[in-house]
């Protein structure tokens, strides 16, 4: 049976599946708010990314090597693209001074977030390409910009202050805000007034980062497939090991020197591929290849020559 007439079959088992694998997470992986330790959050990585390959393995037996190949090349894609959304949720935890057990609870009901967001954003990028062919154009002008925006980022572009954005200054003139902490709570009473908590702030603005990272993203994988269960299975995949990669990489912020250049030589990359569609096809495999390669070859030369911080945690 061909992969577009067994979607309606497909979703709902996948979506149990998701459900139970949260239920694992917030019930026995990470059961309490405790701050995991680097070698735990590796492990918890490792974990995530065995499930990842474990499903990678059933879409190949049941749906053949081509669709193997296509969710692993989106998962990768979304991994890698995830690294810079990751410095993001660094750089507003360090701002609002979000203890480090408190950004557990907040990552958990921000990937809760992302899996409906991911979900509109991808049902209506995959119909809007298929009833408008020229929009690959706009897509792939959106990667390759974004492509070169990430290589010639600056250290400084970093340093925004999260709190002083349009964003935060928005909510707080809607939402009557509380001025610190209680605990991890997000909304208080208090005088018989409902107040949000900056935590609630935070949660908003992780939400928010991820919503705009998917701008990139989505159409980063449409560019290799318009499957829509293929994309949203290794979508959903890679945000559910963001939390425990978010965990590993705030302690290790300053040693990938290089991740950014190949996240945007990535974009490129891919934007280049989506925009030649019609005239040059690329193989799966050739393009997992060279993602897969990128990545390398970044982490490779982080190590070979390492700087001081990108940005302080």
């Amino acid at each position: 049976m061909p992969i577009q007439d067994i979607h309606n079959y497909l979703f709902p088992s996948f979506i149990a599946l998701v459900i139970g694998l949260l239920a694992l997470d917030l019930g026995v992986l990470n059961r309490g708010s405790q701050t995991p330790t680097i070698k735990r959050a590796g492990f918890l990585t490792l974990f995530w990314v065995g499930v990842a390959l474990l499903f990678n393995g059933w879409i190949v037996w049941f749906l053949g090597v081509n669709a193997g190949l296509t969710f692993l090349t989106g998962y990768v894609i979304e991994m890698s693209l995830s690294i810079d959304n990751l410095f993001v949720f660094i750089l507003i935890f360090s701002a609002y001074k979000v203890d480090e057990k408190l950004q557990h609870r907040v990552l958990f009901w921000g990937i809760l977030g992302a899996l409906v967001m991911r979900a509109i954003c991808i049902f209506v990028g995959v119909a809007a390409l298929q009833r408008f062919a020229w929009l690959e154009f706009l897509f792939a002008g959106i990667l390759i910009m974004a492509g070169v925006k990430t290589i010639l980022k600056k250290d400084s572009d970093a340093e925004d202050d999260p709190t002083q954005g349009f964003v935060a200054s928005t909510i707080r003139r809607i939402i009557p805000l509380k001025a610190e902490f209680v605990g991890d709570r997000f909304f208080v009473i208090e005088n018989g007034r409902r107040l949000a908590t900056p935590l609630f702030l935070v949660l908003v603005l992780v939400e928010i980062s991820d919503v705009i990272f998917a701008v990139d993203s989505i159409p980063a994988v449409l560019a290799v497939t318009n499957n829509t269960f293929l994309i949203y299975s290794s979508n959903i995949f890679a945000i559910l090991g963001l939390r425990s990669m978010y965990f590993v990489l705030s302690r290790m912020v300053n040693t990938f020197r290089f991740l950014d250049v190949g996240v945007g030589l990535i974009l490129l990359f891919i934007g280049i591929k989506m925009g030649l569609g019609h005239w040059v096809e690329i193989p799966v495999e050739w393009a997992l290849g060279t993602i897969l390669g990128v990545l390398a070859g970044s982490v490779v030369l982080s190590l070979i020559f390492p700087h001081t911080s990108k940005i302080s945690s």
